[in-house]
């Protein structure tokens, strides 16, 4: 368990990061704090990764179930995303994501910065719900 003041270490190493970001400084505000709506499209594209994968083609997002920002986000941060399906549905997919950033400050710190869960759902060429193919 870690508190705000303590550093949390990457997951696992045999996870993977789908999505790896530096923000720049167009991203934040005067203060040098990222915007949430910059990380929210991120862990977006990070969650569609699988999602996509798994439906194998496109998909939309539908749902943000849950979304959670734990730490601030800095210019300069290196975000890690990591995504991991929870559920498949008839034409959906739930998706979980977790973001991790690595600050190089005085020293190499990681924190987890933000967590979200998100539905998407696969669509056609003409963007309509379609079954997901048998895995």
């Amino acid at each position: 368990m870690s508190t705000a003041n303590t550093p949390t270490l990457l997951p696992p190493p045999e996870r993977h990061a789908v999505l790896r970001v530096m923000p720049m400084p167009s991203d934040a505000n005067i203060h040098g704090d990222v915007f949430g709506g910059w990380i929210m499209a991120q862990v977006d594209i990070a969650g569609s990764i699988p999602a996509a994968r798994r439906a194998a083609g496109r998909v939309a997002t539908i749902a943000v179930n849950a979304f959670t920002f734990k730490q601030p986000v800095f210019v300069g941060d290196l975000l890690s995303f990591y995504a991991e399906i929870l559920k498949v549905g008839t034409t959906s997919v739930t998706v979980s994501v977790e973001v991790y950033a690595e600050r190089q400050r005085l020293e190499l710190e990681v924190v987890k910065v933000t967590e979200a869960v998100l539905t998407y759902v696969a669509t056609d060429n003409q963007r309509k719900r379609r079954p997901l193919p048998p895995v």
